[in-house]
């Protein structure tokens, strides 16, 4: 997922469809709904069986860095297809509504098929370089939280005044409207201290997101450069954060 600590919501205000962002999103879940991750597939069975099948399905299709990192030319493209496997419904729904919210403007500002070739060559880049970092690993690693990062990461340079509605635990999950360039940096700070923190046995992949994060950031500061962001619109997305 995104993060151990938020899922956003909402809704933004464009002036053309999205058909790259939500043709990702249905693909994504159509993907783990006849998967075994989503328990609803009987083909799978059910009990042991269940968890044997989603074991070797995570491991088929997932990042594994000790492997990646061989040269094995099949292992090479699981950057790619673990973009569109999920651990669970959470995992899903976390990354989708993140996506949900902060790829429609983008791919609204880059255009369809330069956003597509953003999301999957950020998102690809982002779990190679968690893959270099634990090069010794054989934990899977499965999931869009990468490429939705860089999504975060174009969207806090183009929209910085973007206005997002958050519930913050430390605050009592009062619900504070704040601009884009408060929000998503506190959500980076976030990642960047867990992410150093040691970890043994499954967990969220936060490097991941600090890499796609930058890369998305990255990518929209060269291509667009500082004389033509955008100002948000007077709607502009609003959610709700919560743990």
């Amino acid at each position: 997922m995104i993060g151990n600590w938020s899922t956003t919501v909402g809704r933004a205000v464009r002036s053309k469809p999205a058909p790259v962002t939500y043709g990702l999103i249905v693909l994504s879940c159509l993907i783990f709904v006849i998967g075994p991750a989503s328990g609803l597939n009987p083909v799978y069975g059910t009990g042991d069986e269940l968890l044997a099948a989603q074991q070797a399905y995570f491991r088929r299709w997932g990042v594994v860095p000790a492997e990646l990192l061989t040269g094995d030319p099949r292992a090479a493209l699981t950057p790619a297809t673990a973009l569109f496997i999920h651990g669970g419904w959470l995992h899903l729904l976390g990354n989708m509504l993140f996506f949900h919210v902060f790829g429609v403007m983008t791919e609204e500002r880059m255009g369809r098929v330069e956003f597509a070739l953003f999301y999957l060559g950020c998102g690809y880049l982002a779990l190679l370089g968690y893959a270099v970092a634990n090069a010794e690993s054989q934990q899977t690693l499965v999931g869009a939280s990468g490429a939705i990062s860089a999504v975060l990461g174009a969207f806090l340079y183009l929209f910085p005044k973007a206005r997002v509605t958050s519930l913050f635990p430390f605050l009592f999950f009062l619900p504070l409207r704040f601009p884009a360039w408060v929000v998503l940096p506190f959500w980076v700070t976030l990642q960047w201290l867990a992410a150093g923190r040691a970890s043994t046995g499954p967990g969220v992949a936060y490097l991941a997101h600090l890499v796609g994060f930058s890369l998305g950031f990255g990518y929209a500061w060269v291509r667009f450069g500082r004389t033509t962001r955008v100002k948000a619109p007077a709607a502009a997305p609003e959610g709700e954060n919560q743990p």
